[in-house]
């Protein structure tokens, strides 16, 4: 350990060396980002303003759109504002947060969609006792017991990652402060810990999607025996989305497990770690708003009422201008 100077800063990759490409790369990301914010905000400024949104399919939905805007928040500004400044340095404090933040929301997210899933399930199996069962009382308690999760899961992560120096290179082949690469400049103590804590995450994984499999199993099997086709239609588009994002949930944390970045481009890199950090939130709106009736209602009900005031003063000053002019 002499032989390495311990690290106090990281330096995040560089896609491109080209000055043109950097700007490129800005523009384009800080327009997935804006379509993002976008896209979310809309969702839960229509579930809040709506009333007949105000139900708990919904209150999670709102949740799910939060966590979609604090996850992309993360990493991609940060990634935004190096390409324009063309500096790549992040302290140590920095990838500390961006780990601990992106685990809170990441993990909260998963918990979510298990809490989502149990919530059609009772819907579709359980027609009539799902107001007894999902009042609001509980969909309060579960919203908050997976925000408690992940703040819990990300703590003990994150406070293991950096309870110790880290020695060696401080190159990070990413545009942000990812797990992997911080692993490998951590000790061996540190890094057996951490292998031991993603083994026990793991298996609670494992554990949540064969209950997931099991609620979709009863789900689809009750939907098959809904006798009325358009019954059948209504009861499958609103448990699609769910299962939808769910997937691709679980495909992009298996391609961030599963995948060996180190001897890949940084092109490469660079479409891996979007599979998980900046599809989900750009994708969750976008398939909740255009399969949900309901959403995008509301949302057309609420660009009307935001406008309405300015198209008035519009044919105001129309009608002033042709009384004026004649």
């Amino acid at each position: 350990m002499n032989n390495f100077s311990i690290i106090t800063e990281f330096l995040l990759m560089e896609f491109s060396s080209i000055r043109e490409l950097q700007i490129l790369y800005a523009v384009l990301f800080l327009m997935i980002y804006l379509a993002t914010l976008m896209g979310n905000l809309l969702t839960v400024s229509a579930i809040i303003t709506d009333p007949q949104l105000h139900s708990p399919m919904y209150f999670f939905l709102s949740n799910l759109s939060l966590l979609d805007i604090c996850t992309i928040t993360v990493t991609l500004p940060k990634f935004i504002v190096n390409s324009l400044s063309g500096i790549q340095s992040l302290s140590l404090l920095g990838c500390a947060a961006q780990i601990f933040f992106f685990l809170v929301f990441g993990t909260t997210d998963f918990a979510l969609l298990v809490a989502m899933s149990y919530d059609r399930y009772v819907a579709i199996c359980h027609p009539l006792h799902y107001g007894i069962i999902m009042t609001p009382v509980r969909c309060f308690w579960a919203a908050a017991g997976s925000w408690l999760s992940g703040i819990v899961y990300s703590a003990v992560h994150t406070g293991n990652m950096f309870r110790l120096p880290f020695y060696g290179s401080n190159l990070i082949h990413q545009f942000f402060c990812d797990i992997p690469h911080v692993l490998k400049v951590s000790t061996p103590g540190v890094f057996q810990t951490e292998f031991l804590l993603i083994v026990a995450s793991l298996c609670v994984v494992l554990c949540c999607f064969a209950f997931l499999s099991a609620s979709y199993a009863r789900i689809f099997s009750n939907i098959l025996k809904i006798p009325s086709e358009e019954g059948r239609y209504k009861a499958i588009s609103t448990c699609s989305p769910q299962l939808i994002i769910l997937m691709l949930f679980l495909i992009s944390i298996m391609i961030a497990v599963l995948s060996d970045t180190s001897d890949t481009s940084p092109i490469q890199n660079l479409v891996i770690a979007l599979s998980y950090t900046v599809l989900p939130p750009l994708m969750n709106p976008i398939i909740y708003s255009l399969r949900n009736q309901k959403v995008t209602a509301a949302m057309r009900k609420m660009i009307r009422r935001m406008f309405s005031p300015f198209l008035e003063n519009i044919k105001k000053l129309k009608i002033m201008y042709l009384q004026y002019s004649k």
